[in-house]
């Protein structure tokens, strides 16, 4: 499967489907043969909104599939910031949205309290350790949560809910225009984004294969929650 008409245009040198890939069916065999944690953390990514019987049972399914793209995002800055591979403006860049990944999580996790889905393990295969690859795979990740919180955000129902996945929609969408500019890309390149549905994200995210049973680090300690 190629990338989705929205991305598309954007990606002028082929940066964003080279982080993604494309998804094939070995791709998809590979990731369902990568152990239980993770077709658990992919799956959550998939779940059927039409399970949810109320809209609190609804509004906890899109806040969970909310964290779990978040809990990618956090690891894969995370990982970053301990390879310690990136300099400049792009080292600073992890560091800050980083600390933002990192609050979104714990920010999620609290108001799901036990409700709230455990993070899958992560595998980054030398993005993190990269910068061009660092930099390239922040663009694809960045651009994949705007869309994802677009498609999901009008599900919700609780006001409270929505006005908290809506501050944190924003911030991505800032994150995206940040790592565009450091990646060459035009931050906005036209008036209006597209939504990408939850079978789409599912789908990238596991030809990433970034989702693992066994998880693979780099570097020691872990930053400080700083966002």
């Amino acid at each position: 499967m190629s990338l989705p008409g929205w991305l598309a245009p954007y990606d002028r040198d082929g940066a964003i489907a080279e982080a993604f890939g494309v998804f094939t069916r070995r791709h998809a065999l590979h990731a369902a043969a990568a152990g239980v944690s993770a077709a658990a953390g992919v799956h959550g990514l998939a779940a059927d909104a039409q399970a949810a019987s109320s809209s609190d049972r609804g509004d906890v399914a899109v806040l969970n599939y909310a964290l779990t793209l978040e809990y990618i995002q956090a690891a894969f800055y995370s990982e970053a910031e301990r390879a310690g591979a990136l300099r400049g403006p792009l080292a600073e860049q992890a560091r800050v949205v980083g600390a933002h990944e990192r609050a979104h999580v714990a920010a999620f996790r609290r108001v799901l309290g036990t409700q709230a889905v455990a993070a899958p393990r992560f595998d980054f295969r030398g993005t993190t350790e990269d910068a061009d690859a660092f930099r390239k795979t922040a663009v694809a990740f960045e651009d994949l949560a705007v869309a994802a919180y677009k498609d999901q955000i009008p599900l919700l129902q609780q006001p409270a809910f929505l006005a908290a996945a809506v501050a944190i929609h924003s911030v991505e969408a800032r994150h995206a225009a940040w790592i565009r500019r450091l990646a060459g890309v035009l931050p906005a390149a036209h008036a209006f984004d597209d939504p990408l549905p939850r079978a789409e994200v599912a789908r990238l995210v596991a030809s990433t294969r970034f989702v693992v049973s066994r998880p693979r680090t780099t570097g020691a300690g872990a930053p400080r929650l700083t966002g």
